[in-house]
């Protein structure tokens, strides 16, 4: 049995599946969630593929920096409900 192509198939489907996720999905916390798994799978086929640099690098830069950084932005930018009802009605 090729394990090789069971794990790249596996993550394959990780990766495919979470970046449908990340566009489907409506709400952006949710979505950031789904890019960071997709961006983690990758770095999974960068291992597959013996770079492991690459592989250090993705995860170091795009979901340690990147994925933090829209983080910050989704909870600086989204509104409270609360406080919106709160306007309207007085």
């Amino acid at each position: 049995m090729n394990y090789e192509l069971i794990a790249f198939a596996l993550f394959a489907f990780v990766t495919l599946s979470s970046a449908v996720g990340v566009v489907l999905v409506q709400d952006p916390w949710h979505s950031a969630l789904l890019l960071g798994v997709a961006l983690l799978s990758v770095a999974a086929h960068y291992v597959m593929l013996a770079a492991e640099f690459v592989a250090m690098m993705q995860v170091l830069v795009y979901v340690g920096g990147v994925l933090v950084l829209i983080t910050f932005a989704v909870m600086l930018t989204q509104r409270d409900s609360d406080a919106d009802t709160e306007v309207v009605q007085a």
